[in-house]
C-alpha cells in the first residue's frame, strides 16, 4: 500500500498550491481531465456551467482555469472574458476544436486566454499546456508579493528616513545650543570652524586632540602644488569637521571605540560606521558646498573597495578623502609609530590611494630618507632624475631599474603604467 502511494504523482502534491477550474457542461469530458489532473498531483475544481464556475471564482483563488467553448448558458470566450475579471493573476485556457484561428489569436492578443486546446487534445500536450499555466501563475503571484512588499518596504524606509531628518534636526539644536554665546556663528566661517571644534572637544576631548592633529598634517598637504584652490578649502574643512557625526553617539560607545576597540559588539560598529553620513549632514551647517560633505562622508573608504559607508573605490573616492583618509588613519592609530608608518607603506594600492601615500610622506617627513634622497609624486618626475630604486609591477616585473637615469620615454613608460595600474611604492630619487 505504501509502495502505491509512493508511486502516485499526487503524493508529491503541494496542498496548499492553488487548485485549477474545470468547466465544461459534458460531464464525462470533466471527468477525464479532471482525473488526468489529480493524476498529476493537482487539486482539481469541476463546474458544469460557467455561472456555477464564477460563483466558485468569487470566492476562490485558481492557477489555472481550463474550460470548453461551446456550452449552452456562455460561450468559453466570453466565460474567459469574465474570470480575467475576477481573478487577471488565474492563467486563462480554452479547449475547442471549432472556434477560427483569427478569433483564437486575436484572443490570446488581449489577453483573455494564456492557451487554447484543440480537440480532440493529446494527454501530454494538456498536461504540458497546464504546467505552463501553473508556473505563469506562481511568476504573476510572486512579482506581485514582491511588489507589495517593495512598496511596504519603501513605505518604512520612507518612515525612517523622516525619523532620521528629525534626530538630526534635534542633534543640530544641541549642537547649537552647547555655545548660543556665539553671536558670529552664521557671519564668521572661521569662527563656525573654531565653535565646531569646541563642541567636539567639549563632547569628547580625545575627539579634538585627534581632530587639531589631522588639521596640521592636511594643512601641509594642501600647501603643495597637488590641489586646486577648491580643493584645499575642502580638505581643510574637512579636517575639521570629519568627526562631527560622533557627537550624538554615547560617550561611553566613543570610550570603547578609542580605547577598547575590540569589546565593540556587531551592532555598536554596525552603528559607529554610520557616521560618516551624519557627519555629511551636520557640515552642511557650516559649508554649503557639497564637497566638504561629499569628502566627509568618504573619508572612511578604502582604495580597493573594502571601506564604508558605501564600498566605494578607486578614483570614484573624492582626492581629498583619498588625502583625509590617510591622515585620520596615522592620527588614530594605537600602534607605535614606525609599526602605523610600515602599515600605511603596506596598504598602499590597497586601503590607501598609492598618490596620497607618496603626499603624505613627502610632507610630513615621517620616515627617514638617506642624505641627498627625496620623495617625488608620479607626476614629479623629470628628464635627468635618477632611481633610488628600481620600480616594479604587481607582478613583480621590473620595470625602471635602480640608479637609472630618467628620460622622457623612461617617464612615459612608468606614467602610462600607472594609468593602468598604480605604481604603489615609494619614488625616490637622488637630488
Amino acid at each position: 500500500m505504501a509502495e502505491a502511494l509512493l508511486d502516485s504523482p499526487a503524493a508529491f502534491c503541494d496542498l496548499d498550491a492553488a487548485p485549477i477550474l474545470v468547466v465544461d457542461d459534458d460531464e464525462s469530458v470533466l471527468h477525464v481531465i479532471e482525473e488526468q489532473l489529480k493524476w498529476e498531483g493537482y487539486r482539481v475544481v469541476t463546474a458544469t456551467s460557467p455561472r456555477a464556475a464564477l460563483e466558485a471564482l468569487a470566492t476562490t483563488a485558481f492557477s489555472v482555469i481550463v474550460c470548453d467553448q461551446c456550452m449552452p448558458e456562455m460561450n468559453g470566450l466570453d466565460f474567459l472574458s469574465k474570470a480575467r475579471e475576477l481573478r487577471p493573476s488565474t492563467s486563462r485556457m480554452l479547449i475547442t476544436g471549432v472556434l477560427s484561428l483569427d478569433t483564437m489569436i486575436d484572443a490570446i492578443n488581449r489577453g483573455e486566454i494564456f492557451r487554447f486546446i484543440a480537440k480532440p487534445w493529446l494527454r501530454a500536450e494538456l498536461l504540458a499546456t497546464v504546467k505552463n499555466g501553473v508556473h505563469r501563475f506562481e511568476l504573476y503571484e510572486s512579482n506581485h508579493r514582491l511588489h507589495n512588499e517593495a512598496m511596504r518596504l519603501n513605505e518604512k524606509l520612507s518612515a525612517a528616513n523622516a525619523e532620521l531628518r528629525t534626530k538630526f534636526q534635534e542633534l543640530v539644536g544641541k549642537t547649537r545650543d552647547l555655545d548660543n554665546a556665539n553671536a558670529a556663528l552664521k557671519t564668521n566661517f572661521e569662527q563656525s570652524l573654531e565653535l565646531c571644534y569646541r563642541i567636539t572637544n567639549t563632547f569628547y576631548p580625545l575627539l579634538g586632540q585627534h581632530t587639531k592633529a589631522v588639521v596640521d598634517i592636511c594643512r601641509r598637504m594642501a600647501e603643495t602644488s597637488h590641489f586646486s584652490d577648491e580643493e584645499k578649502h575642502v580638505l581643510i574643512v574637512s579636517a575639521w569637521l570629519h568627526d562631527i557625526g560622533l557627537i550624538g553617539f554615547e560617550r561611553d560607545l566613543l570610550h570603547k571605540c578609542f580605547v577598547r576597540p575590540g569589546s565593540l559588539t556587531p551592532d555598536e560598529l554596525k552603528m559607529l560606521k554610520n557616521h560618516p553620513a551624519y557627519g555629511q549632514t551636520l557640515a552642511s551647517f557650516v559649508d554649503q558646498l557639497r564637497t566638504v560633505g561629499e569628502t566627509i562622508r568618504a573619508h572612511h573608504e578604502q582604495f580597493d573597495g573594502r571601506g564604508y559607508p558605501d564600498g566605494i573605490a578607486g578614483e570614484a573616492i573624492p582626492w581629498t578623502a583619498r588625502c583625509l583618509a590617510l591622515a585620520v588613519f596615522y592620527v588614530e592609530s594605537t600602534l607605535p609609530k614606525q609599526q602605523t608608518v610600515d602599515a600605511i607603506v603596506k596598504e598602499s594600492g590597497k586601503r590607501f590611494d598609492p598618490e596620497a601615500v607618496r603626499l603624505f610622506f613627502k610632507v610630513t617627513q615621517i620616515a627617514e630618507l638617506p642624505q641627498s634622497v627625496r620623495e617625488i609624486m608620479v607626476d614629479e618626475l623629470a628628464p635627468g632624475m635618477r632611481l633610488v630604486k628600481g620600480i616594479y609591477s604587481p607582478s613583480g616585473l621590473l620595470l625602471v631599474a635602480e640608479g637609472q637615469d630618467l628620460n622622457p620615454a623612461t617617464i612615459a613608460k612608468i606614467k602610462n603604467h600607472h594609468m593602468l595600474t598604480s605604481v604603489t611604492q615609494r619614488l625616490l630619487v637622488y637630488s
